[in-house]
C-alpha cells in the first residue's frame, strides 16, 4: 500500500490499482492537482477537512471518483455525495470501504459535537488496512494494519493520543492533524508517539507529498 500526506489530515491511499483520497481540507496543501481518483472520502465538515473552496475543482477533475461523507457534510455538500455512517460499507475498485464511530471528539462541553465518519479500508485479505479517525479516537476492535494518527488538536492531549495508538495497536502508526503544530514543535509530539508506541508498532513519519510504501 502507498500512501502520500498532503499535509494535516489529507492522505492519498493505493492500493490494488485503486486511489483514495481522505479528508482534502485548509490545511492541507498539493492536492489541487489529483486525477485519476476512484473515491474521495471526508470524515467531517470541519474546513481543515473539507475544503469548500477548493473541492468543486478536484471534485471536477475526477468525475469517475465516488464521494463519501459523514451525514451532516453530505447534507451541506449535496446529492452528489453519499452519506455514510457507522455499519456501512461500499466497494471501491478492488478496495472495501466502511464507516465506523459517528461522532467527533468533544472539543468543549458547550460545543455541539457534530458528526465524524471513521473510515477503514480494506481488501480482500485485511478488511481494515487502513483506519483515518478523523477527529475522533474511536477504536475498531479489529486487527489495524496501518492507521493515521491524529498528532494534535484542540480536543487532544498528548497522553490521550498515546492511550489511543496503544489501544489501537497497529504494525505502523502515521501522524495525521498536524497542522496546528509550528514545526518546531512536532519534534516532541513525534519523539512521544515514538518512544511510547506499543511493541511491534512502527511510528512513521511521511515525506511531505511523495509516495511512501507502508
Amino acid at each position: 500500500m502507498q500512501l502520500t500526506h498532503f499535509g494535516h489530515s489529507c492522505l492519498l491511499v493505493e492500493h490494488l490499482g485503486t486511489r483514495v483520497l481522505f479528508d482534502p481540507g485548509t490545511f492541507s496543501h498539493g492536492f489541487e492537482g489529483i486525477t485519476d481518483l476512484d473515491a474521495i472520502a471526508i470524515t467531517h465538515q470541519h474546513p481543515d477537512h473539507a475544503d469548500a473552496a477548493r473541492l468543486p475543482a478536484l471534485v471536477e477533475a475526477n468525475p469517475g471518483a465516488a464521494l463519501f461523507a459523514d451525514p451532516q457534510t453530505t447534507d451541506r455538500f449535496g446529492d452528489a455525495w453519499t452519506a455514510v455512517r457507522l455499519g456501512d460499507a461500499f466497494d471501491v475498485g478492488r478496495l472495501h470501504l466502511r464507516g465506523t464511530g459517528g461522532r467527533h471528539a468533544v472539543i468543549h462541553p458547550e460545543l455541539a459535537v457534530i458528526d465524524n465518519t471513521a473510515f477503514l479500508l480494506g481488501d480482500d485479505e485485511n478488511p481494515a488496512r487502513l483506519l483515518h479517525p478523523g477527529d475522533s479516537l474511536y477504536i475498531p476492535y479489529e486487527d489495524v494494519d496501518v492507521l493515521a494518527l491524529p498528532a494534535a488538536a484542540p480536543w487532544l492531549k498528548i497522553s490521550e493520543a498515546i492511550d489511543y495508538l496503544r489501544a489501537v495497536n497497529p504494525r505502523v502508526a502515521v501522524p495525521i492533524h498536524q497542522g496546528i503544530l509550528a514545526n518546531e514543535g512536532t519534534g516532541i509530539f513525534y519523539g512521544r508517539y515514538s518512544e511510547m508506541a506499543p511493541d511491534g508498532t512502527e511510528f512513521r513519519v511521511l515525506p511531505s507529498e511523495e509516495s511512501a510504501e507502508v
